[in-house]
């Protein structure tokens, strides 16, 4: 006999308006200038301020009233319509006055290397859903060319900021296609992949290709760590057709993505900060960088349209009134959308603001050792939004200081603590470890142990396991690696 049971469930659902607030916060300034020039495209009742729109307002208005002739139905727009929240409604991007000083900010005139997955994407066989799906895995490819984030997390990510339910399966399909782009390696997981595709573009025909995709799959630690005589005893080779297989290897690009950002030209910088800090008057000024964010408002016309329509609607038509809800609905889709940008500036602001006060000591000098432990935490109880807020603001965006340009992620740090009982920041930990490498010997580099010892000596309680870690998050390969002859 089945039993019957009630369960009560809190779910929360996000609203449209708020799921467009988390996309464009996720948003760096290049790609946001984009998305409002797409805006701007879709819907003819937004508009940059002061800007001329030609003729499109004048012929949407002319075939409204060439419907007027069909028949009249009882109509009434005042259930949807409220003129008065619509007319003067706008976003002014400029938060500056225009004495104020504005630092000129390096711009890429030429296609970004996310730009031109995406061109290659949309010459692929996807259906709309498809299409989605590998613009959002190609949104969290680095510039190196990896997808580091596991696809676990960008299942997730789907449905809480697109509403999109998905799986591993789906996604690894999509990804595959990715994969087949260029430049050869792209979308790669893991360095041994990132060969691998660029290996399989070869083809299997040449007898040092074949044995070189048998070193990557087989005995890829091996190759690593420089273990050459053990590779050639595992494949039974000699060292001439050994030496030819690791040529091959050697000539693939470890780093696809920075490959394209080389042929950018010397004129031209991938990165434009979205935030601008100086010091004036020896206080420190914190801006957004909106230079190339218009100040949009909502056309006057259309809302002068609805106004005048609703005096006349008992005399409507039916194409009439469709006409009119169309446009109400591009107007609110375009309050959303002024209101959404708005929000997103106040929230980049807030949460900048917050590191910045946290890391003072360290942005008036730019010392790394004065930059304290700071995880996505602290900042989310200094501003009491929440941890996944602060990790969109973060990611992806820049800030120009006085010292250099710096990705926000940069101030976020662990902490450890000395044996005085200070705390520090793993930052300082991990800059006095590359200071050090810089300075060894070359034909006596030194190693895991060595290091753990110096850092020790300085004060730092760390164990080896844990230097060992932060070498491999500087991108510093082991001591034997790095010694010349």
């Amino acid at each position: 006999m089945q039993k019957l049971s009630l369960q009560q469930k809190l779910l929360q659902k996000l609203s449209p308006q708020q799921i467009q607030v988390i996309k464009l916060l996720e948003l760096p300034s290049l790609v946001l200038e984009q998305r409002i020039k797409k805006e701007l495209e879709e819907n003819p009742v937004l508009e940059i301020e002061n800007e001329e729109y030609g003729s499109s307002d004048e012929e949407f208005s002319n075939e409204l009233k060439s419907n007027e002739d069909h028949d009249n139905e009882e109509f009434s727009v005042s259930d949807y319509l409220n003129e008065e929240d619509y007319p003067s409604y706008r976003y002014n991007a400029q938060n500056t006055s225009k004495d104020d000083k504005v630092t000129d900010i390096p711009f890429s005139d030429g296609t970004s290397f996310h730009e031109y997955l995406q061109e290659q994407v949309s010459m692929e066989m996807l259906d709309n859903r498809e299409a989605v799906l590998a613009e959002h895995i190609i949104g969290n490819i680095d510039e190196d060319g990896y997808l580091r984030r596991d696809i676990t997390s960008i299942v997730d990510d789907l449905e809480f900021s697109q509403n999109i339910k998905t799986n591993e399966t789906e996604l690894i399909k999509i990804l595959r296609k990715i994969q087949e782009l260029d430049p050869p390696g792209v979308g790669a997981r893991n360095l041994r992949e990132c060969l691998r595709l660029q290996l399989y573009r070869k083809g299997n025909l040449k007898p040092e290709v074949k044995l070189a995709g048998q070193i990557l799959r087989d005995a890829f630690e091996e190759f690593t760590r420089k273990h050459f005589d053990k590779i050639g005893r595992k494949f039974g080779v000699d060292d001439e057709t050994l030496k030819d297989a690791i040529d091959e290897i050697l000539k693939l690009n470890p780093k696809p993505g920075s490959s394209f950002s080389n042929n950018i030209s010397q004129g031209n910088q991938a990165i434009i900060p979205d935030f601008i800090l100086e010091v004036v008057d020896d206080e420190l000024k914190l801006s957004l960088n909106q230079r190339n964010v218009p100040e949009l408002n909502i056309s006057r016309h259309y809302s002068n349209m609805l106004r005048s329509y609703q005096d006349n609607r008992k005399t409507m038509t039916r194409d009439v009134k469709e006409a009119v809800l169309f446009v109400k609905q591009k107007i609110d889709s375009a309050k959303w959308f002024i209101d959404a940008i708005k929000q997103r500036q106040e929230t980049l602001m807030l949460v900048m603001t917050e590191i910045l006060l946290y890391q003072k000591d360290y942005f008036v000098e730019g010392d790394e050792t004065k930059m304290r432990p700071m995880i996505l935490k602290d900042i989310a109880d200094r501003t009491g939004l929440d941890i996944s807020t602060i990790s969109r603001v973060s990611n992806s965006k820049y800030i120009q200081t006085h010292f250099g340009i710096y990705p926000l992620k940069f101030f976020f740090s662990e902490s450890m603590q000395k044996d005085t009982g200070e705390e520090v920041s793993t930052r300082e930990i991990k800059s006095i470890l590359q200071e050090c490498i810089e300075n060894e010997s070359k034909q006596k580099p030194l190693n895991d142990d060595k290091l753990t010892q110096i850092l020790n000596d300085k004060g730092y309680e760390i164990a080896r396991r844990t230097v060992a870690k932060y070498r491999e998050q500087l991108d510093i390969p082991v001591a034997r690696m790095r010694k010349e002859l």
